[in-house]
């Protein structure tokens, strides 16, 4: 065995407190030794086994909700991949000797996630505390009062938890008038100037994480010269959702009467001053020119678009940069740049749900996104933008919104 081994497995079992690793698919990976004692289990009894098979719900009891509420709060650890500590849980053990006897026992869980380097959860912590000694003490003068605080404290965690799923029920209606309405007020057209397009748009990982992200694509003069913009409003829920429909639809209008797109980005910013919630907001605009294989852009905060050609050769249009769409109180002329495309050549948009990922330079989602189009360079828009979000997304789904579109030029 390695070194690392003999550390890994020494750190384990001096863990305080009951402890275990559980798989994604909640089966126990391992556990140390203080979780057997006191348990009352032997490790080949829990080991390698489903989490639910090992400790089920009291039978006897019709109120028992510790099975549920454990598995919710692990569920919501592999959602988020975030900490989860627990309300004070009654969770009843059976006896292995009387396996018709089980045990009244009090808890204190918290689980926590363990991400591999692309931030997806690989493993499950869970530690728990036996509070059961403290919760059901008796005996002395001070048994009676000992009672009535076992009676208010499990009381006062069951409102709890029943008031946090409550709130977590709310949140999740919210997310779906949300993306409704999101939905709504994004287009799903296909083509526009004749062109193929592939547009996506995926939603944060989590109930509350409904963002502002967008995309629009207008026809400039007849189908010859089109406009394709994408942009991220700060914030979630309803009111980011509202705000990010009336950036689009200005900028919408916006890019049909105006010289070039910096002007277009000029107007969307005084007009962002105006609107409550577009504060540090972002955006990115094109204006295709299809007659003399031009593209002018600019862009307000935002990530770079970039132009893949037929060959593999991939540039970021980022020669036109300039602060988020409110930040300067006196608005100045944006700039713009532009670039000539072979036709043939891909064009994408996105926003920075794609790229960025915690405790990683923007560089790394960049390059990593930049690959991913060169390889894939060559396929249909739809099936290029699929096989871009297979990639760069992590597999149990990203924690900010992500949209995309793909344009064949």
């Amino acid at each position: 065995m390695s070194d690392a081994a003999n550390d890994y497995e020494a750190v384990f079992q001096a863990l305080p407190g009951m402890v275990a690793l559980l798989t994604p698919d909640l089966v126990y990976a391992d556990v140390n030794a203080e979780f057997l004692q006191m348990s009352g289990r032997r490790r080949e009894e829990v080991v390698g086994r489903y989490l639910f098979d090992v400790f089920p719900d009291n039978p006897n009891d019709p109120a028992a909700t510790g099975m549920r509420n454990l598995e919710a709060s692990l569920q919501r650890v592999l959602a988020s991949g975030e900490r989860d500590a627990m309300a004070l849980q009654r969770y009843d053990v059976q006896s292995l000797e009387r396996p018709e006897h089980w045990e009244e026992r009090y808890w204190s869980p918290v689980n926590a996630p363990v991400l591999d380097a692309a931030g997806k959860v690989v493993l499950l912590v869970h530690r728990v505390e036996d509070v059961t000694e403290l919760i059901r003490a008796r005996g002395g003068p001070s048994g009676g009062r000992a009672r009535r605080l076992e009676a208010e404290l499990y009381t006062r965690a069951r409102e709890l938890q029943e008031l946090n799923d409550r709130l977590r029920q709310a949140h999740a209606r919210e997310r779906e008038v949300a993306l409704a309405l999101q939905e709504a007020m994004l287009p799903a057209c296909r083509q526009v100037g004749h062109r193929q397009v592939a547009v996506r748009y995926r939603p944060a990982l989590g109930a509350l994480n409904v963002c502002g992200d967008w995309y629009d694509m207008v026809d400039l003069v007849g189908g010859r010269r089109i406009g394709v913009s994408v942009g991220d409003v700060v914030g979630h829920g309803l009111k980011a959702a509202g705000v990010m429909g009336q950036l689009r639809s200005a900028l919408s209008a916006a890019s049909r009467v105006a010289a070039g797109p910096a002007e277009a980005l000029d107007v969307l910013g005084r007009y962002a001053h105006v609107v409550d919630g577009a504060e540090s907001a972002t955006a990115v605009t094109t204006f295709i020119d299809l007659d003399h294989h031009v593209i002018t852009y600019s862009s307000a905060g935002h990530p770079p678009p970039v132009l893949v050609d037929a060959d593999g050769r991939v540039e970021f249009l980022d020669r036109a940069t300039d602060p988020p769409l409110d930040a300067r109180p006196d608005p100045k002329r944006r700039p713009q740049a532009r670039s000539p495309f072979t036709p043939g050549a891909t064009l994408v948009l996105y926003t920075d749900g794609l790229i960025e990922r915690r405790h990683e330079d923007i560089d790394t989602g960049l390059n990593r996104l930049a690959e991913s189009l060169a390889r894939h360079r060559n396929a249909a828009p739809e099936d290029l933008a699929d096989a871009v979000l297979l990639e760069l997304l992590p597999p149990g789904g990203a924690t900010d919104d992500t949209a995309l579109i793909v344009v064949r030029l």
